[in-house]
């Protein structure tokens, strides 16, 4: 078996979702896919919401799943009635995804949007947004953690300065969901984003949001998936809810649903037993990095989370994910390019990312530090 540092890509499904979901997939070969997904009714129509309110600390009523985390974003945010003049605020953080959709939105709409500076360790300057907010400001956007390097975002002290404004609040939770205990009760957001597949270590495929009722209230979904609305006559229909699943599609992978159900669960005992935190492995993969010659830490930020991103000075990060893969060891290239703001600025076209999790321990992290000494040392033959 590899070492799998690479969580933040993907983590590893534990046994008791691989399992759920080979059993529902033989379900649906054997006695075929409706008939399985009426015995599973209430997990795929009730017990998956109301277990993924527990892991995010909010309403059951205000959580919808879809296929990805992109997917609950875009479903949520491209709903947004904006107007010219309106301003967004987002930080050099932003991941590429959201920003495509925010550059979508100024030239639809004519918003302005705007970057909130960074203190000079990396946290956004939150003195600046004290000083700056305005009732113009329509919409705060922030990643929990981001995608290209571990900075915790101080996403609870955002909402407080945001609370009682006009601004809708998002945050972007895909990094941090399953490694960092999350609360949307105390971010005090509108808009929580997730995937199934990363911390939370449940199957690709599945996503989900939490979608408060200020956003719902400022949102104008383009279509209502038969789940949720009726034909009431020959031209017109009606939205049997007001809730956040306004914003699914009925079509579904149930054993994704019921892998992600498993998934969450796995995440609450852990929880129970507080082992929901970053990785203490983290420190250690650090110090092997800036024990090495020739690399550079793209660790911006006063609190971090389970991921370290490096820069190799003579060697391209791909080359780096190669040979250690050859030895036995996953890591992933952080592509400049998904959280570019941050990453133009530094000069950081791509960077090698290490994220370690609960299924780790210290023997990984050494067998990483041996390999990676391995691949720098034999950088004069992998140039040539």
């Amino acid at each position: 078996m590899p070492v799998h540092l690479n969580t933040a890509g993907a983590g590893l499904m534990p046994p008791a979702v691989v399992e759920t979901m080979t059993a529902y997939l033989r379900e649906e070969a054997e006695g075929g896919a409706y008939e399985t997904e009426q015995r599973h009714a209430s997990a795929l129509e009730q017990g998956v919401y109301e277990t993924l309110a527990r892991v995010v600390d909010a309403p059951v009523g205000d959580m919808a799943l879809f296929d990805s985390a992109t997917r609950a974003w875009t479903s949520a945010v491209g709903s947004l009635r904006l107007h010219p003049g309106d301003r967004i605020w987002i930080t050099p953080y932003e991941y590429a995804g959201n920003l495509i959709l925010w550059t979508e939105l100024r030239r639809r709409a004519g918003v302005h949007v705007e970057v909130v500076p960074l203190l000079p360790g990396g946290d956004p300057d939150l003195d600046w947004m004290r000083r700056n907010i305005r009732e113009d400001v329509a919409v705060v956007s922030v990643p929990h953690v981001p995608s290209g390097c571990g900075i915790v975002n101080p996403v609870e002290e955002i909402g407080r300065i945001l609370a009682g404004r006009r601004c809708l609040y998002l945050v972007d939770a895909c990094q941090s969901v399953g490694q960092l205990p999350v609360s949307v009760r105390e971010i005090g957001c509108d808009l929580l984003t997730g995937a199934g597949r990363k911390f939370l270590c449940g199957p690709r495929g599945t996503g989900f949001a939490f979608v408060g009722p200020r956003l719902r209230a400022a949102a104008s979904p383009p279509f209502h998936d038969l789940h949720v609305a009726d034909m009431t006559s020959d031209d017109a229909y009606e939205v049997r809810t007001e809730g956040a699943r306004r914003f699914e599609y009925a079509e579904r992978s149930g054993a994704a649903v019921v892998g992600l159900h498993a998934a969450l669960r796995h995440h609450l005992e852990r929880a129970e037993r507080g082992e929901v935190r970053p990785s203490p492995l983290r420190d250690r993969v650090r110090e092997v990095v800036e024990s090495l010659p020739g690399t550079r830490l793209v660790d911006p930020g006063s609190r971090h989370a389970s991921l370290v991103t490096f820069v190799c000075e003579h060697v391209p990060a791909g080359r780096v994910r190669e040979e250690l893969a050859a030895r036995g060891v996953n890591v992933w290239v952080a592509q400049g390019s998904h959280t570019p703001l941050h990453m133009r600025r530094h000069g950081v076209t791509e960077a090698v990312r290490v994220s370690p999790h609960h299924h780790n321990g210290p023997d990984d992290i050494e067998e990483f530090a041996h390999a990676l000494g391995e691949v720098l040392r034999r950088r004069p033959a992998a140039v040539l």
